[in-house]
C-alpha cells in the first residue's frame, strides 16, 4: 500500500514496487500495489495496479482485499495522508506487516527511556521559542534544527557557532534546494527562526562532528529487517556523504553512496577499530528494532542513520519506519540490494505460514471443545 504523489495517480516508489512484484512472483506470492483512494468499502475491492514482468507493463483491475499488507505510506500534509489514516483506523483487523510509529520528537522521547540506547542519543529539545535556541548554542558548538515530520533531508537547518561570537546558518528548504548560507549575530538568529515558522514544529539537537576532511558531512544507513524466520537481522551498511555546502547527506539531496568500510577508512587508520564500530553498530540496530517493536507491535524494517563522532561512538540520528535501499544498488552490493527487496516478502510467507497454523490449531481446539461437550440438552 502506498499514496499517489499528486491527483494524477502517479505512484510514489514505482520502480521499487517493480522489483518487488517481480521478486513476489518467484517466491509465488500475489501481489500488487493499491492506495487507499482505490479502496471501494461499499464493494469490499481494489482497483489494483499490477505489474506485468513478461510484458513489462503495468495494468489496472479490480482486487479482492490481500492477506497482508506491507505498509509504505510515507507522511504528507495531504488529504491523500488523511485518507491513509482513516483507512488504518477502518481497517485495525487487517495484516500488516508494519505499522505506523511516532514523529522524530516522540521517538526520541521514547528511546531515551532506555538506559543502553539513551547514551547514543543527541541532546534533543522540541523548538518552543528562542530561548531553546541560546541554551542549545551556548552548550554546542554545531546545532541542528529538524522538522518534527519531515523526511528526505527537507527544510533542515544548521547553526555553527563562529569564533567572533557570531553564527554561520545553513540548510534546505522544503524542496531540497540549498539555502544561501547566512552570517548572523545571536540577536539576529529569532528573527530568521521566526520566518521558518519553528515554534512547536521543529526539533532543535545537538551537531555530531561528522565532517571529512574536505568538508563534507556524512552519515552511514543502517537497513535492518525481519528475515524469513521472523527474526530482526541487519541486512546492510552503507555510507552517505553529502555534496559541498550541504548539511545533509541524503542520497535523494544529492548525496553520494559509498560502503561502510571505505567511508571508515576515511576516518579510522585501525581495521580493528573499524570492525568494532561495525559491531556496535549493528548491536545497536538490534537493541532499538526489538524495543520499537516491543512498544508499539508488529514491524517488518528500520532503517536507522546513524553519525559516528571522532572516537568512533555511534549516534542515533532518526529511524525511518519506511526505508529506502537504492544506497546498496549505488554502491555495488548487489546481493544485499536483492536482499533488502526480498526479505518483506519472506516474512510475509512466514506470517501467513504462522497466521494459517494459528487458525487452523484454533478449530481444531474448537472441534474438541465440541465433542467433549456433547449434545445441548433439550435438542434433538
Amino acid at each position: 500500500m502506498t499514496l499517489y504523489l499528486s491527483d494524477r495517480a502517479n505512484l510514489e516508489e514505482r520502480s521499487y514496487f517493480r522489483k518487488l512484484i517481480v521478486q513476489a512472483k518467484k517466491l509465488g506470492i500475489r501481489a500488487f500495489v493499491f492506495t487507499p483512494q482505490d479502496v471501494d468499502s461499499k464493494e469490499h475491492r481494489i482497483y489494483a495496479h499490477h505489474f506485468e514482468p513478461t510484458a513489462g507493463k503495468w495494468t489496472r483491475s479490480w482486487t479482492s482485499f490481500p492477506q497482508l499488507i506491507y505498509d509504505r505510506c510515507r507522511y504528507q500534509p495531504t488529504e491523500r495522508f488523511r485518507q491513509f489514516r482513516r483507512f488504518r483506523a477502518t481497517y485495525s483487523q487487517l495484516i500488516y506487516l508494519n505499522r505506523p510509529i511516532l514523529n522524530k520528537w516522540g521517538m526520541h522521547q521514547f528511546l531515551a527511556k532506555s538506559s543502553r540506547i539513551r547514551p547514543h542519543l543527541p541532546a534533543t529539545k522540541q523548538y518552543a521559542d528562542h530561548r531553546d535556541l541560546t541554551e542549545f548554542i551556548r552548550n554546542h558548538r554545531h546545532i541542528y534544527l529538524k522538522p518534527i515530520n519531515g523526511t528526505g533531508g527537507r527544510g533542515i537547518l544548521r547553526i555553527s557557532r563562529q569564533p567572533n561570537g557570531q553564527f554561520y546558518v545553513q540548510g534546505r528548504d522544503q524542496n531540497r534546494r540549498i539555502v544561501a548560507p547566512k552570517l548572523l549575530t545571536e540577536k539576529q538568529l529569532p528573527g530568521k527562526l521566526a520566518s521558518w515558522n519553528v515554534a512547536g514544529r521543529y526539533l532543535i539537537q545537538q551537531g555530531i562532528q561528522s565532517r571529512l576532511p574536505d568538508g563534507r558531512v556524512h552519515d552511514f544507513r543502517l537497513l535492518i529487517q525481519k528475515n524469513g524466520s521472523g527474526e530482526w537481522e541487519v541486512t546492510g551498511c552503507a555510507g552517505r556523504i553529502g555534496p559541498r555546502k550541504s548539511i545533509t547527506s541524503n542520497l535523494h539531496g544529492g548525496g553520494q553512496a559509498i560502503s561502510m568500510t571505505e567511508l571508515l577508512r576515511r576516518r579510522m587508520h585501525s581495521e580493528e577499530k573499524i570492525e568494532s564500530i561495525r559491531s556496535s553498530v549493528y548491536e545497536l540496530g538490534e537493541e532499538i528494532a526489538k524495543s520499537v517493536e516491543g512498544h508499539f507491535g508488529r514491524l517488518c524494517e528500520l532503517g536507522i542513520d546513524i553519525a559516528i563522532d571522532p572516537s568512533g561512538h555511534p549516534w542515533v540520528l532518526e529511524l525511518n519506519p519506511k526505508p529506502a535501499r537504492e544506497v546498496f544498488a549505488r554502491i555495488g552490493e548487489k546481493e544485499t540490494y536483492e536482499k533488502a527487496i526480498s526479505r518483506p516478502l519472506e516474512f510475509a510467507l512466514w506470517l501467513h505460514k504462522q497466521d494459517t497454523v494459528s487458525s487452523a490449531s484454533l478449530r481444531r481446539k474448537r472441534r474438541r471443545s465440541s465433542a467433549r461437550s456433547g449434545p445441548v440438552p433439550g435438542r434433538k
